[in-house]
């Protein structure tokens, strides 16, 4: 069995048991989460739209991080001009518990 969820303007095939990491949730390592916007839910045939109206998918918080620093560099020819930039996404590490179907 498996869902399919959206948070943080993504998107994420998960089935119970997987740890994934998200875009970051105002949530403490050990409290539980709760994803109410599922798109999908498969258990022996996929169902979508209002078939999954009140799915709901319950995990616990793992704990909160960085992402590897991904280099930004802009640079216009001719000018001089180059400029060096790093940025560090957060992310939540969460596990899911249960797919409420």
């Amino acid at each position: 069995m498996y869902a399919i969820i959206a948070t943080g303007g993504k998107q994420y095939k998960v089935a119970e048991g997987d740890i994934i990491k998200v875009e970051k949730l105002g949530a403490e390592a050990g409290e539980t989460v709760t994803f109410d916007q599922v798109l999908a839910v498969s258990n022996e045939g996929l169902k979508v739209g209002n078939d999954v109206a009140g799915a709901t998918v319950t995990a616990s918080v793992l704990g909160n991080g960085k992402a590897k620093k991904v280099i930004v560099y802009k640079y216009k020819r001719k000018t001089g001009y180059h400029k060096k930039n790093g940025h560090r996404q957060q992310f939540t590490a969460v596990k899911i518990e249960k797919i409420n179907a």
